[in-house]
């Protein structure tokens, strides 16, 4: 048997990258044509977030909400569990955060009008439009198939780094503390993902 020194982080998953990818290829394969929808939603969240229109921030949290129940179920529960037995807890907490979620969707107007100065605005713009419109092409400029392409609304990662730039752009919600609790589980998922795609590197 082995040291345990001897060991290279690689050898701490319990797939091999080969796996990973093949279960996003399936994914995509089940739930087509959902990224259809998941493109859509994307879009129209854009849009909200960017629009002064009355009952916008709420639809966008409700949007938004919806979104991270689906991506948690249907990625994590039904697909991820299956080579990741820590994907069920990621399932629960993309739950979570669509109540939290829905939560924001139910405060008084005036308490999440938009407040977030121009940076945090710019800031949220980028990582919003990054996670809808340019993760889908890192995975082809990588070399992967397009039935390997990630997407927000269907897998986690661009799901969550737009998520987080939505709420900045949109100015939700202007509380530090509410606005550090919304990000907490989207900023996990992100690490999770990128120490996962390290370790498979």
């Amino acid at each position: 048997m082995s040291e345990w020194w001897t060991y290279r982080p690689p050898d701490f998953l319990m797939f091999s990258p080969q796996t990973y990818w093949r279960l996003i290829e399936l994914h995509n394969r089940d739930v087509w044509p959902a990224q259809l929808a998941a493109l859509a939603a994307g879009l129209v969240s854009l849009w909200l977030a960017g629009t002064r229109r009355a009952g916008a921030s709420r639809v966008l949290a409700a949007l938004l909400a919806t979104i991270w129940l689906w991506v948690g179920w249907a990625f994590h529960w039904q697909h991820y569990a299956t080579i990741n037995w820590a994907a069920q807890y990621f399932a629960v907490a993309f739950a979570i955060q669509a109540v939290l979620l829905l939560g924001l969707g139910t405060l008084p107007r005036g308490a999440h009008a938009p407040t977030a100065g121009v940076v945090v605005q710019n800031l949220g713009w980028l990582l919003a439009a990054t996670g809808v419109l340019i993760y889908p092409l890192a995975g082809l400029l990588a070399g992967r198939p397009w039935t390997q392409a990630e997407m927000f609304g269907i897998t986690p990662e661009p799901t969550a780094l737009a998520s987080l730039g939505l709420l900045l752009a949109s100015g939700q919600p202007p509380s530090s503390t509410l606005r550090c609790l919304l990000a907490i589980i989207p900023t996990l998922s992100l690490l999770v993902g990128a120490a996962t795609l390290w370790l498979m590197a």
